[in-house]
């Protein structure tokens, strides 16, 4: 089932809005080749076509922005999510999961990072990115489409009690950029 208001996000964004940032981009090109990646809130692409994968599976929840991404990724295969719902993957089915700019626009984080952890093979990584929040911000934009802000510790938090091993946690740019293992 599409997201509507996803959709809508999705239709205010240029059909070109130029490269990804640049920490962003630097992040995902340092994931090591793998045989089978994930990305998972994959937007139109932009991050996505920096991953070094045999089979590249990208996936969200607006069907404009696989429409994008599916122009930027002909090998990979496309896959519409429905909102707070599991995944249509089977148990460590990937070697890797990106999780860029996402997890802050879901509402269900259990299930979210319950699930990205359900398809990643034992030992598998996940590489995830979210805005940065410093622990005594400001109020944020009530029209803002986040949901969840993350401070260093809340993100660390949250991945350990979900199973992950943090293997590192910086802040760059003003994001988090984490990599766990399952």
């Amino acid at each position: 089932m599409t997201s509507r208001y996803d959709d809508e996000l999705w239709e205010l964004v240029p059909a070109d809005p130029g490269p990804p940032p640049a920490h962003l981009a630097g992040f995902v090109r340092s994931l090591g080749p793998v045989e089978r990646a994930l990305d998972v809130g994959c937007g139109d692409g932009r991050l996505t076509a920096e991953l070094r994968a045999d089979t590249l599976t990208a996936a969200d929840v607006s069907a404009v922005a696989l429409e994008r991404a599916g122009a930027r990724l002909p090998e990979a295969e496309l896959v519409e999510l429905d909102p707070d719902a599991p995944f249509p993957f089977a148990d460590a089915a990937f070697d890797l999961v990106l999780c860029a700019e996402t997890v802050e626009h879901v509402r269900d984080v259990q299930l979210f990072l319950s699930e990205i952890r359900r398809v990643l093979r034992p030992g598998g990584e996940l590489a995830l990115t979210t805005p940065w929040t410093p622990p005594l911000a400001r109020p944020e934009d009530p029209l803002s489409p986040h949901l969840r802000r993350f401070t260093r510790g809340s993100l660390r938090r949250a991945l350990g009690e979900l199973g992950f091993e943090l293997r590192s946690l910086e802040r760059r740019s003003g994001t988090l950029l984490a990599r766990a293992a399952r």
